[in-house]
């Protein structure tokens, strides 16, 4: 059966896609609106609205994650062979991840959720043999090195600040990084729209070219009506928003004043915006995360609460291979079935 010229199994598959951008956008609406909501500068309701507006407008800032994502994670020659249903269960093994995480309140990340379970349908199709080392050893490397970038990054910023204006009133200074920090944060989601949104794009390009049976570039093209339907779909998310991930994120696991918050966002987005330009799939989530633990040691190590920090650690370190299990048992369960 086919339908707009793809068959009924890519098109649930686009469908669940772009159902993970929106799982995205309301699971990693913390990374971006967290700490302007913890220092008051906005409500939640105006903070959303202005971070799904600049997670749309992510696509500015290019497509190198889209193509990293559709061909540096698992051998797309291998993906034809087996159909979208590889790229379906991928996708289901990221949504039902992501939701679980949502659920406790736990941010983790869309991105490696997606990689999982990209690695997981993968490794259960054909074997290990179709995972492109490189590529994913790239992701795993910045397991590591995205938070603590943000961590290092976002530390040196509110140093350099506290230099700068350690005569300044601290009434004062709030004062006017209540004010920077409207452009901190549209900053942080405009990074993340473009980070984030850029891997349900590869995706969907993969699938329809799996479906066509059509060999894969190295040099993945993007249609615009895949962009703006992923940054649509990610805004939507953003806007619905996810209040558990944002009471951990603004409060649990230290308390910011504007200025500070005004930092962590600068030194994340940053990061983002770094690594988004080499095509690297880095967490949104690990990177701001790091930065808000980075402000918060600057005022003593006591101020980060390090038991909530090595709870979310954990929850990263378990993301892909919980999601690469979930979409390796959906593909073995729906190949059992004849599917």
């Amino acid at each position: 059966m086919e339908l707009f010229g793809l068959s009924l199994i890519a098109l649930l598959t686009i469908i669940l896609t772009l159902s993970f951008d929106f799982v995205n956008g309301f699971h990693d609406s913390a990374n971006s609106i967290a700490t302007i909501v913890a220092t008051r500068v906005l409500s939640p309701v105006k903070a959303v609205a202005m971070a799904a507006f600049f997670n749309f407008m992510g696509f500015t800032l290019g497509l190198e994650v889209a193509k990293r994502i559709g061909t540096g994670i698992i051998d797309t020659e291998t993906a034809i062979e087996q159909g979208p249903i590889l790229i379906m269960c991928a996708v289901a093994g990221a949504v039902v991840w992501d939701l679980i995480t949502w659920w406790w309140g736990i941010p983790t990340s869309s991105s490696h959720a997606l990689i999982g379970g990209l690695i997981g349908a993968g490794v259960a199709a054909v074997g290990t043999g179709i995972i492109v080392w490189s590529g994913t050893l790239r992701v795993l490397i910045f397991i590591a090195i995205a938070p603590a970038a943000g961590m290092v990054a976002a530390l040196l910023l509110t140093v350099l600040v506290m230099r700068l204006l350690r005569r300044t009133n601290r009434t004062v200074v709030n004062k006017y990084f209540r004010r920077l920090q409207l452009f901190s944060s549209a900053f942080l989601s405009l990074t993340h729209g473009s980070n984030d949104a850029q891997k349900a794009m590869g995706i969907i390009a993969l699938v329809i070219l799996i479906d066509a049976g059509m060999a894969v570039p190295d040099e993945l093209s993007v249609p615009f009506w895949i962009q703006i339907s992923c940054l649509t779909a990610i805004s939507l998310g953003t806007f619905f928003g996810g209040w558990r991930i944002v009471k951990t994120m603004a409060s649990r696991i230290t308390k910011l004043e504007p200025w500070q918050g005004f930092c962590a966002e600068t030194g994340a987005a940053v990061m983002l915006f770094s690594t988004a330009k080499f095509g690297i799939p880095v967490s949104t989530t690990h990177t701001i995360s790091g930065a808000i633990m980075g402000v918060g040691a600057t005022k003593s190590l006591s101020a980060v609460r390090w038991g909530v920090g090595r709870k979310i650690v954990i929850a990263w370190i378990l993301t892909i291979p919980a999601s690469a299990s979930i979409a390796g048992s959906l593909f073995l369960l729906l190949n059992a079935l004849g599917l």
